[in-house]
């Protein structure tokens, strides 16, 4: 399965920083770009940390600020200056785990699914035992129905670490795609009660019992993410739309419907679901 309000004083800042730059120094304009970040201005914490890499443009700390410039563009929906940021900081840094799993997020993201899968396998050359990229990498073999690269990448991370939730969570999401429901749901409910405040378990758990016609037991997942999670994913809105229409809830169904539309989620496939709640 599977966030901008801009601050009043934004355009004084940029004022400053279009009159007086020179005034201010790189340690200061990096500063302040985390003071705007903490205002949840990114627009401006855009501009500081661009400000600043003009200050010093041979600066050997620019490839971190690229990063945060990346992240900051990409939080702001700005994915092709995000996908430039961060594949200059790789330019500076070919080989760093944080840049190569940034910017794989970011194609996942921009649907890039090879290129995606490109950087995770740089990442592993540089870091074998990394399970993150191997769970992300098994992920998108999922995605494409490659079902054997797939289990190698979640097996390997259990032989990694026997205890690790993510090995297990991936064999519950290749039980999903193979229907084998209930091996799934075996798996699911033991990572539940393992880490009851994991939410995705929950929505994992939901998607699972939707399609074994489960849907009470889905809605009771769905409320539980929804009452815990302070940003619900477009994602969750269609699934919880989807559940609401197999229980014939048509009119929640399509409120739903359109607020994931309107965070962005693909509209053509938002209005065939809505045309079922007529």
């Amino acid at each position: 399965m599977r966030r901008l309000v801009l601050s009043g004083i934004r355009w004084v800042f940029l004022l400053a920083v279009g009159g007086s730059a020179c005034a201010q120094t790189y340690e200061e304009m990096i500063e302040k770009s985390y003071d705007y970040v903490d205002k949840n201005d990114l627009s401006a914490a855009e501009e500081c940390l661009k400000a600043a890499m003009r200050l010093k443009p041979g600066n050997g700390n620019n490839y971190a600020l690229l990063t945060n410039l990346g992240t900051i563009q990409r939080r702001q929906g700005k994915l092709d200056d995000a996908l430039v940021s961060y594949t200059a900081a790789l330019n500076r840094q070919p080989k760093n785990e944080v840049l190569l799993s940034n910017r794989a997020e970011l194609y996942t993201e921009m649907n890039e699914t090879e290129k995606a899968i490109n950087d995770y396998q740089v990442l592993l050359s540089v870091n074998p035992l990394n399970e993150d990229a191997l769970f992300h990498r098994g992920l998108l073999y999922l995605g494409m129905q490659h079902l054997i690269p797939a289990e190698a990448d979640f097996e390997k991370i259990l032989d990694i670490n026997r205890e690790t939730v993510q090995g297990r969570l991936g064999y519950a999401l290749l039980e999903k795609v193979r229907k084998n429901y209930d091996g799934s749901e075996i798996i699911l409910n033991y990572l539940i009660e393992k880490c009851p405040d994991y939410l995705r378990l929950y929505e994992e758990r939901a998607e699972l019992y939707h399609l074994m016609n489960k849907n009470g037991r889905a809605m009771a997942d769905l409320n539980r993410v929804f009452d815990e999670d302070p940003a619900p994913s477009a994602e969750l809105y269609v699934l919880r739309g989807r559940v609401k229409l197999a229980q014939y809830e048509k009119a929640s169904a399509a409120i739903d419907f359109k607020k994931a539309r309107a965070m962005g989620y693909d509209a053509e496939t938002v209005e065939k679901l809505l045309k079922q709640t007529y």
